[in-house]
């Protein structure tokens, strides 16, 4: 069950532990300024933090995610949403929408294009995508601590164990540009994401996110992992008690022609 998508995840753990990622959020939903009546899809919402956000505007709004986990903690928080389970890369509507939101989602899917062609297809003319995801450069010194500790550990394979996708602005836009999409604004920008948890805001982090790479390797292991990606990162990224991320965030509004 282990895929590049956090279809496992544990929901209580990511809304407990992990809630900047969905707080840094109402940024992304004053860009999309949803409207009254507006026809709205959240595109991985998650546990519907966002989403309830959105519906609190007027707008009908369509929670889609993979992870029945994340789709039964929204549920639970947000009875009145309306949800729909399926991939982010085969889904279709029947009615069009007049906007696609999206907030830390797409550097889960490898497959971006087809990501962007079901956008497409579902949003009218004139619509709009409205996203924010993980960028070029986005958690590069976390990922080197965790490859190069899983290189001590004897497991060099371990670099193609949890993919990811952090496109540039080019690569994006072009994808977009090609699928009829008209990029209006793009920005990629660092934004150093304080982590919970004090000294253990690290380790909580990795049993997240790097769950799939940890799932991997016996138990021993992953405390030695952990303890050395600590080690390689407190001088940069520990500072006063609080450890932070290297996030780089890749930000795009664009419009259907």
């Amino acid at each position: 069950s282990h895929g590049t998508n956090p279809k496992t995840w544990d929901a209580a753990l990511y809304d407990s532990k992990h809630s900047f990622v969905w707080r840094y959020g109402a940024e992304l939903i004053e860009l999309l300024a949803p409207e009254k009546g507006e026809r709205i899809l959240d595109l991985g919402c998650g546990t519907g933090h966002l989403t309830h956000r959105i519906a609190q505007s007027g707008a009908i709004v369509i929670g889609l995610d993979r992870s029945p986990t994340m789709l039964a903690e929204a549920r639970r928080n947000y009875p009145e949403l309306r949800l729909v389970a399926a991939d982010a890369t085969r889904f279709a509507f029947a009615a069009a929408f007049d906007a696609v939101f999206s907030n830390a989602t797409l550097h889960w899917i490898l497959d971006a294009e087809r990501v962007v062609e079901c956008v497409a297809a579902c949003l009218r003319p004139g619509g709009r995508f409205v996203l924010e995801m993980g960028g070029k450069g986005n958690i590069a010194q976390l990922r080197a601590a965790v490859q190069e500790a899983l290189d001590r550990l004897g497991y060099a394979e371990g670099e193609s164990w949890n993919p990811k996708y952090f496109p540039t602005i080019g690569e994006y836009a072009g994808l977009l540009e090609k699928h009829g999409l008209l990029v209006r604004s793009a920005r990629l920008f660092d934004r150093p994401t304080p982590l919970d948890g004090g000294e253990n805001g690290l380790r909580t982090w990795l049993e997240m996110f790097e769950e799939v790479t940890l799932s991997r390797i016996t138990p021993e292991h992953r405390a030695a992992l952990v303890a050395m990606v600590e080690d390689r990162l407190r001088p940069r990224l520990f500072h006063e008690g609080q450890w932070t991320a290297d996030y780089v965030r890749l930000r795009i509004v664009a419009i259907r022609g």
